[in-house]
């Protein structure tokens, strides 16, 4: 049996008139791998912004583990256990793949904002961020910097640094986006290996790694759920058929 990890209620975001998600209720179970995907436009990554508090809903509220936390900061909902990634790579382009990941376990441990913390001491988290590394396949790149990385051991780089936080909840922003075909094989095996463990949301544009990876699909169209269940049923949904191949996506 599952239970709902986040749910909401109503969400609605206006830009000046524009309504750019309109009264979602979203309901994700935990221990599942949830992907949100719909045209351009139809509003997925305003979603994502407004579950982490980048962005300021309208009206609406979001409840993670039975508690409201609409209006937290993005901090605060991050130390709650929601961790997300980006559309584009986040890492810290001149440190080294380690030095990325570990980071996030001093962040997790206290000591990620101290700034007068020496090398040396801080040199007592490696071993547990190589862990990370190796959960990812980039154990042998710990000591080679982001930026001489390729495109998808970059979003491998990004996924460890978020399993480093130990999120409840992974908030996956186009993990698989501007990748070749080995990159992203690679990626799908790995957000399957992540899930064991923990919930995972994710927008994605790869209708593929969506069949294969997903429990459910929530299917969004100018910023509304068009359709939802697992994709046997979307695919097989009239507006989704028309939303994807009958033009009706330009949100």
């Amino acid at each position: 049996m599952t239970d709902t990890i986040l749910e909401t209620r109503k969400l609605r975001k206006e830009f000046n008139g524009f309504v750019a998600v309109s009264d979602v209720d979203l309901s994700v179970q935990r221990g599942t791998i949830h992907a949100v995907i719909g045209p351009n436009g139809a509003g997925k990554t305003t979603l994502f912004n407004l579950l982490t508090h980048f962005l300021k809903p309208t009206t609406g509220v979001t409840i993670f583990n039975g508690r409201e936390i609409t209006g937290l900061p993005p901090h605060r909902i991050a130390d709650l256990g929601i961790v997300r990634s980006f559309q584009i790579s986040s890492v810290f382009p001149h440190l080294t793949a380690l030095e990325n990941v570990r980071i996030a376990v001093q962040r997790r441990n206290g000591v990620g904002r101290n700034f007068w913390t020496s090398e040396r001491w801080l040199t007592k988290f490696n071993s547990e961020a190589c862990g990370y590394l190796a959960d990812v396949g980039l154990e042998k790149f710990a000591d080679t910097q982001a930026v001489e990385l390729s495109y998808g051991r970059k979003r491998s780089l990004e996924i460890a640094t978020t399993l480093a936080l130990d999120p409840e909840l992974m908030l996956l922003d186009e993990p698989t986006q501007g990748m070749g075909h080995e990159d992203v094989a690679r990626i799908t095996e790995l957000i399957r290996k992540v899930s064991a463990n923990r919930t995972i949301l994710m927008v994605e544009h790869n209708l593929g790694v969506v069949a294969n990876l997903s429990d459910t699909i929530t299917v969004m169209q100018r910023g509304a759920i068009l359709a939802e269940g697992d994709y046997d049923h979307v695919s097989r949904h009239p507006e989704v058929i028309e939303a994807y191949m009958g033009g009706g996506g330009h949100a």
